[in-house]
């Protein structure tokens, strides 16, 4: 029976590269497929995974209709048998809706990938639809790392390497942004960090001088009269 699952986790949590080995195990049982992703970061109508991996895939836009989209290529003759979906915070909460009725009424099978929460810990919309409408809901299991070494559940935005909180919800930016530049980056944070908005840049402008026990010389003894 069909399904519509959602995988969600952080930046850097693998969710492109499970997508990516979610479409060639289906391809290579030969099962039709359609790729979908929406502003990944190598660029329009691509797929990408930070190992490296990229593949052509169908940008999502607010116009996307995925029930048209499916129901034309049918029409065409092909059998599309499933739908990878990455970057699916960004969709829409229709379009889930309409993901939804792909599964239910044409029988495709549609695997969605996304993070949940934006920079300021609040529901993407597509993500929000996704947890109420999903047949299954996972959540990774390769834990993305805050820079304390505690699990990272946050998606910071940073600017120069220091965590804003106000701006759009959506602006392109990656986790390798150079801290150091004046542009827009992202950072995973575990969330008593994030609460208090302390990037890995900033944590160290903080940190104390490094200890010198042990490095001052030792006084020396008075001489004998």
């Amino acid at each position: 029976m069909a399904e519509l699952a959602f995988f969600s986790g952080t930046m850097d949590s693998g969710k492109s590269t499970l997508a990516l080995q979610m479409h060639h195990n289906h391809a290579a049982r030969g099962r039709d497929g359609l790729l979908f992703t929406s502003h990944d970061r190598s660029g329009e109508a691509r797929l990408s995974s930070r190992l490296g991996l990229s593949v052509p895939a169908q940008e999502v836009s607010p116009a996307t209709d995925f029930w048209a989209e499916v129901v034309e290529r049918r029409t065409r003759g092909r059998a599309v048998d499933y739908l990878i979906c990455d970057e699916a915070q960004f969709y829409t909460a229709e379009q889930v809706d309409q993901l939804a009725r792909v599964v239910d009424d044409l029988g495709a099978d549609v695997f969605a990938f996304g993070i949940a929460t934006d920079f300021r810990a609040r529901l993407f919309p597509g993500s929000a639809r996704l947890l109420a409408m999903a047949d299954r809901v996972e959540v990774l299991q390769v834990q993305a790392l805050c820079w304390c070494g505690a699990r990272a559940t946050h998606n910071a935005r940073t600017v120069g390497g220091v965590m804003v909180v106000e701006g759009e919800q959506v602006v392109v930016g990656d986790v390798d942004a150079a801290p150091e530049a004046d542009e827009v980056g992202y950072e995973v944070l575990c969330r008593r960090h994030h609460v208090r908005r302390q990037t890995a840049r900033t944590a160290q402008a903080a940190a104390p001088s490094p200890q010198t026990l042990g490095m001052l010389p030792e006084p020396s003894e008075p001489s004998a009269s």
